[in-house]
């Protein structure tokens, strides 16, 4: 039986294992028959390329559970074929002794698992650390190999693939684990000790990486001239944490990977204890890991070239959207997402055979990850490889090298053997800026030793050997021969002659380049890079965008949307003019490896260009267009097939039916489309005419009719089903582009607000004497940009309100029912902010008593507001991932109960989950990368069961389905009451913040009761509202008046709706919540002091400064104005003249004193040093002889700030 299993195939043993995928398909396994696909050659070294690694896992005999010697394994045991989990069990194995299995294959327990669901982890192991070793892995050494071992699969389409956003922040009580501790004598066996290494072949022979994770923000990296390597088990670091920590201080780092999983605690995630992906035993429904999955990308990256990876298995294209690159099945309308990158993907390159994917992006943060293109599983990563991340890269056809170009504006060009565990790249040189910058790279397919590259104005040539990199720039102008050249494009090498290149122009011109001609002392050197331009052949008048080779022939892509072939020698074939599709920016051929070019006359091929006129037989291909159009032409027949359309410029507006799974885009290039988010289909589609660009859309609640609002400030009101117009002509009342359009609940009413800070209203028609829908009026209440525009409805009338929010800080009602035509009236006007610039708002939902407003501001922020008063109820800390909350939804529930509500909202890059009602605590939020150069708008489906982002000008949508069950427990193993509360003090509950807070709030009784008091003192647990301000000051946050207001109001009326009596005390527990609550998010900055002397003050040679007269007057008169007596009494104590405690201890000041010993200690100009110093006693700013002052504010240090 053992010999019998020994002869089965690679590919056949994958394929016996095959079990479902995230949407219920199969995995797709490596096509068994491998016949006449081109192996990589092994090097002279003895390392083997990733084909032959697996090649030799197959010939390795395998042993029955009754051979193997119950002795620990031996370093060459790593290759024998790994037994299942089952047959592990079977046998008694224990849990150091069960091997993982493949890659590509799960146990049978897990078969049928839905996206998103993650193998349960064995007791005392890290998911993606093989078993029987520590989780741990010590800094600069490698993880063991085992072979056999399974990387975990991709979230979001398979199962552990890394996610695409990052969590950020970690939760209280994440810590760092065993990174230093010793494996187990087991792991440390299984390190093969062969000279070469072995290379990965069909995923399950490479294990994941555990060593040398990517860490996550806040955690120090290490120089990016030293590059990282790992494998898919390291991918889970690109996770953003759940709880951001704002600042109590210090957020703790998280290094995924270094953390010591005990036993009896779960795994944690990106800091936070998250449960595993299980299924409930009720439902036997998997529960992903994150509350938030992406399951679909609409749109395409256009920048970067879709690359054909059909072959006659499988009918795929690849192509990226923002961070993720997709693998489309457009046979099937399917969706495989490759998800890690925290930056929009650069780059793509795939082996000949199309088996490895390598994906590359650029930025904060880069990789370059390499991908098996059948189980979708991360086989390597290369974390910071270059500064700035990757322009571009090719791959070796048999896949054993990578060759990156930086994106830095002096670049680097680096070879890599990715196969290998090595730390940085084999080979590197830096480039001269002169050239221009390299966008385009390709190894010669006959001599991997030397590649090409080009810029706009500039060919290079290299030649890498024995670990040195050399290149050669030759020079090539107009004057060289006497035309124009142009631009270049893209560059290839000439098939049979690898010393020949070919180089594409702007101006339809070929360069023709080739090796210098020896001199008769040097032998001729076909490697040597040295290489001139022979000739320059004219082709045609438009520029060619691609230029890339296919068998014999040399196919070039031009602007006009043409795509023609050549032969060697530059003699047209045969071209196709009539697709219609744009300018060309990709041409990609299937793989067919045994290529069959005769073929009978009655086959559809069409004739050649040639006096014979033979049969033109070419491989099925795709064109892609720099109008995210892309086609797939079928050669035999001439067929086109469009099988995507998508919007090539910034996508902003998108909104979903109320009552059906629909999807509304539209963008700027005045593409609208209605989308059929379940089916993944279009339904309806309407090209606008040129410069209609679509800024914003929205559903009346009957879902029949849909208004778009246009950048030219126009506003149309269509059939929701058609996209006719409703109204004969668009409504042009706005002078600038309209930015928000909703309609009120009965459909009656339809509001605009547009960037001139105008809010216009149309109603319904009245009689067939009115169109559908005619113009109210419009009025301009706002001198800032208007954020936030929504209707609402009247608590006892059920009349709709219609409210606007701008960046004014200025909430407006309008007045509906007294406005008439052209006369839109408000009914009110409130400031809601002091400092804070508000950014969006949303009606609360009934999960309190109470009716609110909830807002967000820019100090990270949530606020409360009375839908009625407008009175600030509560404030309470928002989300903290990075960047404030740019927007807010609250996410639609069926059949839930009314108090489990949940709220959606972006940030800069971000989108995440919010479990309401909100009370501060981080727990309750989480959040992950979805566009990272921007989310431009939100919204959810009508059932909440999935939220849609918009990345504007990465010009794509995501599709993240919503798990209210994975968030709900992450924020359960948070901890309940208090216990969130304390992580966010410094040092937490047992720290000396939290006992320097008791001893306040003690005292805070103290003086309640009189300091120098001689009764008998009563001790209790509360303290009177009234010494809330001085507790909050003592603990170094100081609010204004307005802020002391609004935290003795929301105390003050927490439970009045509820007992009709006012609060007078608060508890300590309290308390503590109130203070993180209000206190500023990530504390105090001495740039805003600078920034503040920047504004008010004059250029001087210190720098700005403001002299004394003006501060004092700017004091008394600005803001929250100052009396002269308090002003007196306050700088007196700062600069030390006056004991401290003041009046409110000390008794009444004599402020005419103060003021005349004021003249005389105060200097007479300001800068923010001097202040700083002088005043404040700060000593950030000061000289080290600056005298600190002696006021209690003087023992701050730059820290405390």
């Amino acid at each position: 039986m053992a010999d019998e299993e020994s002869s089965v195939p690679a590919e056949e043993k994958i394929e016996a294992t095959q079990t479902a995928g995230p949407e219920g398909a199969e995995t797709e396994a490596p096509p068994a028959d491998a016949e006449g696909q081109p192996e990589p050659e092994a090097p002279e070294t003895g390392d083997r390329g990733p084909t032959e690694a697996a090649e030799g896992a197959e010939k390795t005999e395998e042993k029955t559970e009754e051979d193997k010697p119950e002795a620990e394994p031996t370093e060459t045991e790593g290759t024998k074929e790994a037994p299942t989990v089952e047959a592990a069990q079977e046998e008694g194995a224990t849990e150091e002794e069960k091997p993982q299995s493949p890659a590509g294959s799960k146990p049978a327990s897990q078969a049928g698992s839905a996206r998103g669901s993650k193998p349960p982890t064995p007791t005392g192991s890290k998911p993606g650390t093989p078993q029987g070793s520590k989780p741990g892995t010590p800094k600069g050494s490698k993880p063991p190999t085992p072979r056999g071992s399974k990387p975990p699969t991709p979230t979001g389409s398979q199962q552990g693939t890394p996610r695409a956003g990052s969590r950020e922040g970690s939760a209280p009580g994440s810590r760092q684990g065993s990174a230093g501790k010793e494996r187990t004598a087991s792991a440390g066996k299984e390190r093969p000790t062969s000279a070469g290494k072995e290379r990965p072949s069909s995923g399950k022979d490479r294990p994941p990486s555990a060593g040398k994770d990517r860490p996550g923000s806040g955690t120090a990296r290490p120089s990016s001239g030293r590059s990282r390597k790992s494998s898919a088990a390291s991918q889970k670091s690109a996770r953003a944490g759940s709880a951001g920590k704002p600042p109590s201080g210090k957020a703790s780092p998280v290094v995924p990977g270094d953390q010591s999983v005990a036993d009896t605690k779960p795994p944690t995630v990106g800091g936070r204890h998250t449960p595993v992906s299980r299924k409930s035993e009720a439902s036997e429904e998997p529960i992903p890991i994150d509350a938030l999955n992406m399951v679909w990308s609409f749109g395409l990256n256009k920048r970067v070239p879709a690359i054909n990876m059909t072959d006659d298995q499988r009918r795929l294209v690849l192509y990226t959207c923002a961070h993720t690159a997709v693998l489309y099945d457009y046979s099937n309308n399917t969706q495989k997402l490759l998800q890690g990158h925290c930056n929009v993907i650069s780059s793509t390159c795939v082996s000949e055979d199309r088996r490895w994917i390598a994906t590359a992006d650029s930025g904060q943060n880069s990789m370059v990850i390499v991908w098996d293109s059948y189980s979708c599983i991360p086989v390597q990563t290369l974390f910071d490889p270059h500064v700035g991340g990757v322009t571009t890269m090719a791959m070796t056809p048999d896949a054993k090298f990578l060759v990156t170009v930086s994106a830095a504006e002096t670049q680097t060009v680096a070879i890599w053997d990715w196969t290998t565990e090595s730390d940085g790249p084999i080979c590197q040189a830096e480039l001269d800026p002169a050239y221009g910058h390299q966008n385009y790279v390709l190894f010669n397919p006959e001599d991997p030793t030397e590649l090409v590259s080009n810029s706009e104005s500039q060919v290079i040539f290299y030649s890498w050997k024995g670990g040195k990199l050399e290149y050669y720039a030759p020079e090539l102008d107009d004057s060289t021969f006497n035309r124009a050249v142009g631009q270049y494009s893209q560059s290839i090498f000439q098939f049979d002659l690898g010393t020949r290149a070919f180089t594409a122009t702007s101006v339809g011109n070929i360069v023709v380049w080739d090796s210098k001609r020896p001199s008769s002392e040097a032998p001729a050197n076909s490697n040597d890079a040295t290489k001139k331009a022979l000739k320059l052949v004219r082709l045609q008048d438009r520029a060619i965008t691609v230029l890339t080779t296919t068998d014999s022939y040399i196919v070039t892509g031009d602007v006009m949307g043409h795509v023609k072939f050549y032969d060697d020698q530059l003699t047209m074939i045969n071209w196709y003019s009539d697709f219609d599709l744009g300018p060309v920016n990709a041409l990609s051929f299937m793989y067919m490896p045994e290529f069959i070019t005769d073929v009978v006359e009655s086959s559809g091929f069409p004739p050649d260009a040639t006096i014979a006129a033979s049969k033109f037989v070419v491989k099925d291909f795709i064109v892609g267009t720099a109008t995210a159009v892309m086609g797939h032409v079928k050669a035999d027949g001439t067929i086109l097939d469009v099988i995507l359309l998508e919007h090539d410029a910034a996508v902003h507006a998108i909104c979903t039916h109320p009552t059906e799974p629909r999807l509304c885009m539209g963008s700027y290039s005045g593409l609208l489309k209605i989308w059929d988010y379940e089916r993944k289909e279009v339904l309806v589609s309407r090209q606008f005419e040129r410069g209609n660009m679509i800024r914003c859309l929205a559903f009346d609640p009957t879902g029949l009719i849909l208004a778009a609002g246009f950048m030219d400030g126009s506003v149309r009101v269509l059939d929701a089903l058609t996209l006719d117009d409703e109204v004969s002509e668009p409504f042009r009342y706005a002078r600038d582009s309209v930015t928000h359009c909703c309609f009120s609940h009965d459909s009656n009413f339809l509001a605009t607000a547009d960037a001139d800070f105008t809010v216009s209203v149309f109603r319904t028609g009245r009689g067939q004497e009115e169109e559908a829908w005619v113009y109210l009026g419009r009025h301009r209440a706002h001198y800032k940009l208007i954020e936030s525009l929504m209707f609402g409805m009247e608590l006892d009338t059920n009349q709709p309100r219609l409210l606007s929010l701008g960046r004014d800080r200025v909430m407006v009602e309008y007045d509906l029912v007294n406005s008439g035509k052209d006369d839109l009236r408000l009914l009110s006007q409130d400031r809601i902010e002091q400092s804070a610039v508000p950014s969006c708002m949303a009606w609360y939902p009934p999960v309190t008593k109470e009716s609110f407003i909830v807002t967000a501001n820019s100090q990270f922020k949530l606020k409360l507001y009375n839908t009625t008063t407008k009175m600030c109820r509560k404030t309470l800390l928002g989300p903290t991932y990075g960047a404030p909350v740019q927007k807010v939804a609250v996410l639609p529930t069926t059949g839930s109960p009314i108090e489990y509500r949940h709220l959606a909202y972006i940030t800069t890059d971000k989108v995440g989950l919010h479990i309401l009602p909100a009370d501060g605590n981080p727990h309750k939020a989480m959040a992950l990368i979805a566009h990272p150069t921007g989310v431009a708008n939100l919204a959810c489906s009508y059932d909440g069961k999935y939220v849609f982002t918009a990345g504007g000008e990465d010009c794509t949508a995501h599709m993240w389905s919503v798990s209210l069950k994975s968030l709900d427990a992450a924020c359960s193993l948070g901890g309940e009451n208090l216990i969130p509360f304390y992580g966010l003090l410094d040092g937490g509950r047992e720290g000396e913040f939290f006992r320097e807070l008791e001893d306040y709030f003690y005292y805070a009784q103290i003086r309640s009761q009189g300091v120098d008091a001689t009764i008998d003192r009563e001790v209790s647990t509360t303290i009177p509202l009234s010494e809330v301000p001085y507790v909050m000051r003592a603990l170094g946050f100081y609010p204004t008046e307005q802020e002391i207001d609004d935290m003795l109001n929301e105390v003050k009326f927490s439970k009045y709706v509820e007992t009709g009596q006012y609060v007078t005390h608060i508890d300590l527990g309290d308390f503590i919540r109130l203070y993180i609550n209000h206190r500023p998010a990530f504390g105090l900055s001495p740039l805003d002091l600078q920034k503040a002397f920047e504004i008010l003050g004059m250029d001087t040679e210190d720098g700005p400064a403001i002299d004394r007269g003006s501060l004092l007057d700017l004091l008394q008169s600005k803001g929250e104005h100052m009396t002269e007596a308090e002003l007196a009494e306050f700088l007196t104590t700062l600069v030390g003249m006056n004991p401290e405690g003041g009046s409110s201890e000390l008794g009444p000041y004599d402020s005419e004193q103060g003021t005349n010993m004021l003249e005389d200690a105060l200097p007479r100009d300001f800068t923010a040093v001097s202040f700083a110093a002088d005043v404040l006693g700060f000593q950030l700013y000061a000289p080290s002889t600056a005298r600190p002052a002696t006021a209690s504010a003087a023992s701050s240090t730059a820290e405390d700030l």
